[in-house]
């Protein structure tokens, strides 16, 4: 008789997949026609890469460099 088909062996219409837009538009604003960046740019990499915001600390996706946010708790115990 027929084989059993699998999910992939169905006929018709594929359905178009669901993305994100890209978070590195995130990144630029546009004020008075220019082009300003938001993040802070890697030291070692150069302005064309952004250092990642975490909780604690900042870090680079592409050399793996790292720096810690000082939390508030110290800033309150530095005045």
């Amino acid at each position: 008789m027929g084989k059993k088909k699998k999910g992939g062996d169905r006929k018709g219409k594929k359905r178009p997949k669901k993305t994100k837009p890209s978070a590195k538009y995130k990144k630029y604003v546009v004020e008075e026609n220019k082009i300003v960046k938001k993040g802070k740019p890697c030291p070692k990499c150069g302005s064309g890469v952004f250092l990642a915001e975490h909780k604690e600390r900042l870090s680079c996706g592409r050399c793996s460099y790292m720096e810690s946010k000082k939390s508030e708790t110290a800033k309150k115990e530095a005045e």
